[in-house]
């Protein structure tokens, strides 16, 4: 995890270039460059690394001496760089994957070269030779990107949008910023006076797409048709072999386990590879809550049956409440869920960086998507309408999910690293048929559990474990953090305020004082922004409030496996 930032066609002078590069610091604490581009007026890059490979030659923007007219800042992790070296012959100079980028480009192509790459990726590619800028993002945005380009050849790209929007430009003094849309590349032209255009936008590949680059290695060839017993070994071995490329580190690893299925799998995978591998030291598992919070208890349960070195931070509502500004500058985002969901996070992430060596951080993210672990897909009307309701949110979850995980994680210098996303063990569920995913027998994720039945990774009751609404896990069962910021919200947003919202904010108005209320805290760090997010995150085929599966009839519902 590392944050890059890059200016092409700029006026601005030196100081507020490197001012606006400061701004995401927090997610390269180890290092920083900031670099011109020689012969090139008014291009330069700033680097913010966090060393996870490589610490020697590991700084960008990246050089290799067999290109010198290519010059790469990249944030991410390419899992098959030494596959690709193989398979093309590649003499790579450093230890960085990313290296792998500039080598695929140069024999290969930009098209080419992202639909090869398997892992999660930002970059922005400089080829001074053809005059030409490249910017990519990995097919779930996993890493992230903004992207500011003004009419008259301005191009500014950063990997949070607070880098870019101080950026004063002479075509306007509030230029557009944007999100860039993931799986896509985008190709600009640099023209001999220094400005930029845009020539074409890409898209490489998508999340049902069957990934360009050797697929299955351990598998072989997959067997056609849909038995269940083959397709649950599948499932078991794509998802470990997505846990162990994402081992590459040379960091401590740890993981965020919230007694949840998604979570428990992930730590009790990278556990036993981490034996196998005979890593030099013990993997660290991290929870928060209060004494009694269900999320604790459970998280302890599964820690104590997996064996990991597990840490227990207790959650205090006062410093959650105290800490929600911090949080929305970090996220860049007032989505209510986003926001409840992520205090939790950034607190946990703030308790490893200061006690701990952990930097590389595995959770479960993805998995509610790509599974149909929502609690609302029992309300599913089909299991088409549920499979196309699952892409969708995968197509989202930059905005959400993963937009959560990573600014919290980051904030504190820590890199997120996310197996249910891998490429290839996406590609695989997405294409089993809809009624296979569907929930069954009152159970959501239930294929995704099934596959793990005897595999004793987990606990039977964690396994079967029904999913829990964070905002109930998190806090003790007499009250949970929902209750609390309701509480406290009720005193700082009164009726009149809300009623006058849609004047207000005429673009996604909020509908709940807690909306609004964190409406008006990114109103007040990201004035004019609103658009970053198109709509709320809200449950389907229900007429629901609130984001919060309790308002479902199922949530809290006693089943048993």
């Amino acid at each position: 995890m590392c944050g890059i930032w890059a200016l092409f066609g700029s006026d601005e002078c030196l100081s507020v270039q490197c001012l606006s590069a400061m701004k995401i610091a927090h997610r390269g604490p180890d290092a920083f460059r900031f670099e011109n581009v020689n012969g090139f007026t008014n291009c330069c890059f700033g680097f913010h690394r966090l060393a996870i490979v490589d610490q020697l030659y590991g700084m960008q923007p990246l050089r290799v001496k067999k290109f010198p007219y290519l010059w790469l800042c990249y944030n991410g992790e390419i899992y098959n760089y030494k596959q690709l070296q193989k398979q093309f012959g590649f003499e790579y100079q450093t230890m960085v994957d990313g290296e792998v980028i500039l080598h695929l480009y140069r024999e290969q192509g930009i098209e080419q070269t992202a639909a090869l790459l398997d892992g999660v990726f930002a970059f922005i590619l400089l080829d001074t030779a053809n005059r030409k800028v490249y910017i990519g993002r990995d097919s779930y945005g996993v890493r992230p990107l903004f992207k500011l380009l003004t009419d008259d050849g301005f191009l500014a790209v950063c990997s949070e949008a607070k880098g870019l929007i101080n950026l004063k430009h002479s075509m306007t003094s509030c230029p557009k910023v944007d999100p860039f849309p993931p799986g896509h590349c985008e190709v600009f032209h640099l023209q001999p006076n220094g400005k930029v255009a845009s020539e074409e936008l890409i898209k490489f590949h998508n999340g049902k797409d069957e990934p360009q680059h050797a697929a299955y290695d351990s598998l072989g060839q997959l067997q056609p048709g849909f038995d269940c017993e083959t397709v649950k070994r599948n499932i078991c071995l794509l998802f470990e072999n997505a846990v162990k490329k994402r081992l590459m580190a040379h960091r401590r690893i740890g993981c965020l386990l919230s007694g949840g299925l998604d979570s428990s799998l992930v730590a009790a995978t990278l556990l036993k590879l981490m034996k196998e591998l005979n890593l030099p030291y013990a993997l660290q598992t991290f929870a928060i809550g209060r004494d009694d919070s269900p999320d604790l208890l459970a998280a302890r349960k599964v820690a104590s049956h997996i064996g990991s070195e597990h840490h227990e931070i207790m959650f205090d509502s006062e410093e959650g409440i105290q800490a929600l500004e911090e949080v929305i500058l970090s996220l860049e985002t007032y989505d209510i869920t986003t926001v409840r969901a992520s205090v939790g996070m950034y607190l946990i992430s703030k308790y490893i960086r200061k006690n701990t060596d952990s930097v590389v951080i595995f959770s479960g993210e993805g998995a509610d998507e790509l599974t149909q672990g929502y609690i609302y897909y029992h309300k599913a009307p089909s299991a088409e309408e549920a499979a196309d309701d699952s892409e969708r949110l995968l197509r989202e979850l930059y905005m959400f999910d993963v937009l959560r995980a990573d600014r919290t994680t980051a904030a504190h210098g820590l890199e997120l690293r996310v197996p249910f996303l891998d490429h290839r063990f996406t590609s695989y569920y997405l294409s089993l048929p809809p009624e296979l995913r569907i929930p069954k027998n009152g159970i959501e994720k239930y294929l995704l559990r099934d596959a793990f039945r005897d595999s004793n990774l987990l606990p039977k009751d964690i396994l079967w474990r029904p999913k829990e609404a964070f905002s109930d896990g998190l806090t003790s069962v007499k009250k949970s953090w929902f209750t609390i910021l309701q509480e406290h919200i009720e005193h700082q947003v009164d009726d009149r305020m809300l009623e006058k919202s849609s004047e207000q904010f005429t673009f996604n108005p909020p509908k709940t004082k807690e909306g609004y209320f964190y409406r008006q805290i990114f109103e007040k760090h990201y004035p004019g922004r609103a658009g970053w997010l198109t709509h709320y995150w809200m449950p389907r085929w229900i007429n629901a409030t609130d984001p919060s599966a309790r308002t479902l009839k199922h949530y809290k519902t006693d089943i048993t496996e």
